[in-house]
């Protein structure tokens, strides 16, 4: 295979295709992702036989546990995928939509329209869900993705492909709407995100290294976030109750996302009664806890945490915490060692909250809430196709508005400028 090539025909095809979907009214996107949820149930043994193959041979290269984890599918997730692809047709369709009309004084009415962003490149490891996930929100939105998933994944994730493919032909849409990189080659990466004269948006969802080597090294603009070093900070005036059931929700009711909290800072009044408690609390669940000097004294078998751990996205059940002096050392503290994704404070007091939801420059900030709520499902989005952490364009969970853009609508009635 020339690999040049074959990737420049993909962009090629997908410019193309790009403008029969940004055309597509609502109901002929909506009769394609139901197409394509029924084809993911009927092709179901097929989608398992593919996965069975993918999971053989990720456990004889030795990947690790979490990563088998993350790749197996069964028939209960290919029905939840197809439910998914089912409820983004419900979704109100973005596209098109005017708003911030107004008049002006010349007589002409401005306004800004929702439309595709166009051409979307998506690359991802592990999860094949995602294949059928980010075909759904793209497709929805009106644009078209090229999707290139890991090579671990890379047998569940043509099927896939095909059931996508098969729905769009049945539906009269061009099949090059979305499309399943067939190469595991790893340079094929390299020449998608180089591919700007037919790809407009790189989205990459996966580890640290992935998103870093694209960011680098893309030629497009790329949507994406690097780390999820969450914090929650237990403000002086904080309901314990509530800080303990959030604290405790945000590490541990899962660990691998990255919304998962991982370090917590404790105001110094509170650490006598509240750092016991939690303490004991995520103890009994196997959470290691590296703590500094001041957060040591009250929970026991504490270790003692070094500088990198204020930086570290665990993952994992480990947790840092911190003893700060008050609002403004939590704050500076995230300022430093966050990653912009999300941060909480626990307060009763309410110009407390609304400091630290102003001056957190975080792409979500919340009060008294669990930060595994940044999701775009529990955001009311339907669904997400990755999270930003983006200054510009999309910040946060990203759904069909997100893949979206605006340009500016002008109505006239024979005005001319003078």
């Amino acid at each position: 295979m020339n690999l040049s090539h074959y990737m420049t025909n993909l962009g090629e095809i997908a410019r193309e295709a790009s403008q029969a979907i940004a055309a597509a009214d609502t109901r002929t996107k909506n009769t394609a992702l139901i197409a394509i949820a029924d084809e993911l149930v009927a092709k179901q043994q097929d989608i398992l036989n593919a996965n069975a193959q993918d999971t053989s041979e990720a456990q004889q290269k030795g990947l690790a546990d979490a990563l088998i984890d993350r790749l197996t599918l069964t028939s209960e997730a290919i029905e939840n995928m197809a439910r998914g692809i089912g409820q983004i047709s419900e979704l109100p369709d973005p596209v098109g939509k005017i708003s911030d009309m107004q008049s002006r004084p010349s007589g002409i009415k401005v306004g800004k329209m929702r439309v595709p962003i166009g051409v979307i490149g998506m690359i991802y490891e592990s999860r094949p869900n995602v294949t059928a996930d980010a075909a759904g929100l793209c497709l929805k939105s009106g644009n078209v993705v090229i999707l290139r998933g890991g090579s671990e994944s890379s047998h569940s994730n043509q099927v896939i492909g095909q059931c996508i493919s098969t729905a769009l032909k049945s539906t009269n849409l061009p099949q090059g709407i979305v499309q399943v990189v067939k190469t595991t080659d790893r340079d094929a990466v390299g020449q998608l995100i180089t591919l700007k004269e037919h790809v407009d948006v790189i989205i990459p969802r996966g580890g640290k290294g992935l998103v870093e080597r694209i960011s680098k090294e893309a030629t497009i603009p790329v949507i994406k976030h690097l780390d999820g070093v969450c914090h929650v900070y237990v403000d002086k005036d904080a309901d314990l109750q509530k800080a303990l059931d959030i604290s405790d929700n945000a590490k541990t009711q899962r660990y691998g996302t990255c919304n998962t909290m991982e370090t917590l800072l404790v105001h110094e009044s509170l650490a006598s009664t509240f750092l016991p408690k939690i303490g004991k609390i995520l103890s009994a669940k196997g959470v290691e806890i590296r703590g500094d000097d001041a957060s040591r004294i009250h929970i026991m078998n504490s270790l003692a945490a070094t500088k990198s751990d204020w930086t570290e996205e665990y993952l994992a059940p480990i947790i840092a915490i911190k003893v700060v002096s008050g609002l403004d050392e939590a704050i500076k503290h995230i300022s430093t060692h966050g990653s912009q994704h999300t941060d909480a404070i626990i307060t009763e007091n309410d110009a407390a909250a609304k400091r630290f939801i102003r001056e957190v420059d975080s792409s979500s900030v919340m009060i008294n809430a669990s930060t595994r709520f940044a999701d775009g499902f529990e955001y009311g989005l339907g669904a997400e196709i990755g999270i930003s952490t983006n200054k510009l364009h999309a910040r946060g969970p990203v759904g069909l508005e997100g893949l979206t853009n605006q340009k500016w609508v002008v109505f006239g009635n024979g005005e001319i400028r003078r």
